[in-house]
């Protein structure tokens, strides 16, 4: 980007209450742009500059960054990553738990969208419409995003399953990789690295089954693989490795160990998907959890300042699995097929039988949206089964029944506990993050998390300072992903920035809208305000509007270490 030197070609922000993204107490002051940079901050002598923007009571903060989103396919389609680019948000991770959709051959494209589709609740006729396979390797896709533009800054991670499929082809999904094959890998990762990959994902969550109902490869993978692959990031020195991990076939039984293998192995830092209330147990089994290995220097435990809640249909139960072990049972056929299923008496009996210890609040499932019976909304499945002399699940499937699978429910699963989150959220050990936008987006809209900290955590319950907040969003964020120019508001760093109201700042009800290719639909908030967005310097988002075709953006690298 170029680097004007005349003062006239600048922009000044004047009169802003600058939280400067350090935690420090914030101030009021100046802060002048110029060539996409932070010339300068304090009381600046305006005299010349051509652009002069008032911000009187607003607080002027860093751009935020999102390292938790899985907007490589949708930046196919949508260079301006809505909604996200009206959240304040200034740069995006994505390519997370695992799954890229480059390096990707021919034969490899069924496979990532049937995956896309079944762990990150993705249209797939969505993605077959949105997505234009103009690339095979990691900086073929880098030169497509390059040649479209973004709106935002955009790191992109490959994923362990796609490396895997890349490598093995179908058997990446059936069985563990040969020795010759874990070499191949470690070699497609390092050149996606040295194309442009920020980094590198993997997920060993025990229900993630992806496309034709098995496991994604990445679970298939034994330990001894996944640690050469993160050595592949100390040889190239560059890298953040991203995890979900879950118990191990052949490696370490404890988080801790698996953190610090990771560390050592990567010489990276290391980001653990997630930390979450209810997800343990009890209340205080999250903070016990985060004890277990958030004391390993280098990495991080992401968390959720929202709580964990998605819609869902029958038609598509990917998120039921967790509250019965019958649904894995519908996960294995067709769309199509999944009403005869539920029908089945014996079906509902094994439902009812494999329900887990999530599944007891299943009672506490709300009917969200429906055509066939309006009068139902907002009620519990539980208060319902009372009325019926039922129980829950059997009312959730008579329901679905009625309507051809298209009623959708509204699924509590973690992060309620706002006492316990309160804690999670304080502690420094956990790296703020988990929006999955990008994803999952008939079922929820969590790409609100910046503003749901704001509004919320800051304004509403005053439990975090301010200050702090901004810290978790933008200075905190930059250190965990080693971004050395991004996330402060100083001298020399880029002019990535949001200033918005904070009386105001928040968002509007979910509202349904039909915004993706094929018509497949999403659910989004109206954000609240976030009066001006600027990106490397540009302006592109002002006075509440997106600034039309703005496209600033840049692809997010580390440095190699020296």
């Amino acid at each position: 980007m170029d680097q004007p030197d005349a003062v006239g070609s600048a922009t000044l922000l004047k009169g802003a209450r600058i939280v400067d993204g350090t935690g420090r107490p914030s101030h009021h002051g100046d802060v002048l742009i110029r060539g996409g940079t932070i010339a300068e901050v304090g009381e600046v002598d305006g005299t010349g500059v051509r652009e002069v923007v008032d911000l009187s009571d607003l607080v002027l903060a860093p751009g935020f960054i999102d390292s938790h989103t899985h907007y490589d396919a949708q930046m196919m389609w949508d260079p301006d990553l809505t909604p996200s680019s009206a959240y304040g948000i200034t740069s995006v991770l994505f390519g997370n738990c695992g799954y890229s959709i480059a390096p990707a051959r021919e034969r490899d494209r069924e496979m990532i969208i049937l995956t896309l589709e079944a762990v990150e609740g993705m249209s797939r006729e969505g993605l077959e419409a949105g997505i234009e396979w103009s690339f095979e390797t990691f900086g073929e896709y880098l030169d497509a995003v390059r040649r479209t533009g973004t709106r935002l800054n955009v790191a992109a991670m490959v994923g362990h399953s796609t490396i895997r499929s890349y490598v093995m082809g179908p058997d990446s999904i059936d069985r563990s990789a040969r020795a010759e094959e874990v070499v191949g890998m470690s070699e497609v990762l390092g050149r996606c690295l040295d194309e442009g990959a920020f980094g590198f994902s993997t997920s060993r969550s025990e229900v993630d089954n992806g496309a034709y109902g098995k496991p994604v490869g990445s679970r298939l993978a034994d330990y001894s693989e996944l640690l050469a692959l993160a050595g592949v990031l100390r040889q190239r020195g560059t890298g953040l490795v991203q995890a979900l991990p879950c118990s191990m076939r052949d490696g370490p039984e404890t988080i801790a160990q698996v953190a610090a293998d990771l560390v050592r192995a990567s010489g990276r830092h290391v980001v653990f998907s997630s930390v979450l209330t209810g997800m343990f147990g009890p209340r205080g089994s999250a903070m016990a959890a985060l004890d277990t290995f958030g004391g390993v220097e280098g990495s991080y435990a992401m968390v959720s300042c929202l709580p964990l809640v998605q819609q869902v249909t029958l038609r598509d139960p990917f998120i039921l699995a967790l509250y019965s072990t019958a649904f894995t049972e519908a996960l294995e056929r067709d769309p199509g097929d999944r009403a005869s299923l539920y029908a089945d008496a014996g079906w509902r009996s094994r439902a009812r039988e494999g329900l887990t210890p999530l599944g007891r609040q299943l009672a506490d499932v709300v009917v969200a949206e429906t055509i066939v019976h309006p009068s139902l909304e907002g009620r519990t499945l539980g208060s319902l089964a009372s009325e019926r002399g039922t129980e829950p699940i059997d009312v959730m499937v008579e329901l679905s029944l009625a309507e051809d699978l298209e009623i959708r429910f509204r699924v509590p699963l973690h992060n309620s506990d706002e006492e316990e989150l309160r804690e999670l959220l304080l502690d420094r050990r956990c790296l703020l993050g988990l929006s999955d936008a990008g994803a999952h987006q008939s079922q929820i809209c969590d790409a609100v998390f910046s503003l749901h900290l704001l509004q919320h955590w800051v304004r509403e319950l005053e439990a975090l300072p301010l200050e702090f907040a901004i810290w978790r969003l933008t200075g905190h964020q930059a250190a965990a992903l080693q971004l050395g120019d991004r996330g402060m508001v100083a001298p020399g760093m880029a002019a990535d920035l949001v200033a918005f109201d904070p009386t105001t700042v928040g968002y509007g009800p979910l509202h349904r809208v039909r915004g993706l290719p094929a018509g497949a639909d999403r659910l989004v908030a109206t954000s609240r305000g976030v009066e001006h967005t600027w990106v490397n310097g540009q302006l592109v988002r002002r006075d509440q509007l997106d600034v039309p075709d703005a496209r600033p953006g840049t692809i997010l690298r580390q440095a190699p270490a020296a």
